[in-house]
């Protein structure tokens, strides 16, 4: 069973506004202070990545800490969800579902991946 954090101290998530714009803003400028945060302090080649879950009409995002335990943070961020089945997930499914990211983010952006997708 892995450890999901709900955040990071001294990393507050941003409060929802009216601005979409600058709330978007705000949202990568979180993001990519979790990121490093978690490449700083966690451990293994996956600290700092991102990894997303279908959830109802969007998805439950996090930042993986480790593999080895499975450590993960989740980013409260748009609707916050949660992916129910995090807990249970090893360190196998997580590097399976950074691949199948890879590879649609390089389908996607036109990019030829590593597996000739």
């Amino acid at each position: 069973m892995g450890t999901i954090y709900g955040g990071i101290p001294d990393i507050t998530a941003p409060k929802f506004t009216e601005n979409w714009e600058a709330y978007q803003i705000e949202i990568t400028q979180y993001e990519n202070q979790v990121k490093h945060w978690a490449k700083e302090n966690g451990s293994g080649a996956e600290a700092g990545e991102d990894i997303y879950f279908p959830v109802a009409d969007g998805n439950a995002h996090y930042v993986v800490l480790s593999l080895k335990p499975v450590k993960l943070i989740h980013l409260d961020v748009i609707d916050g969800y949660h992916f129910p089945y995090i807990k249970r997930l090893t360190a196998k499914d997580i590097k399976e579902q950074l691949s199948r990211q890879k590879l649609l983010n390089d389908i996607f952006s036109g990019k030829k991946s590593e597996k000739g997708v």
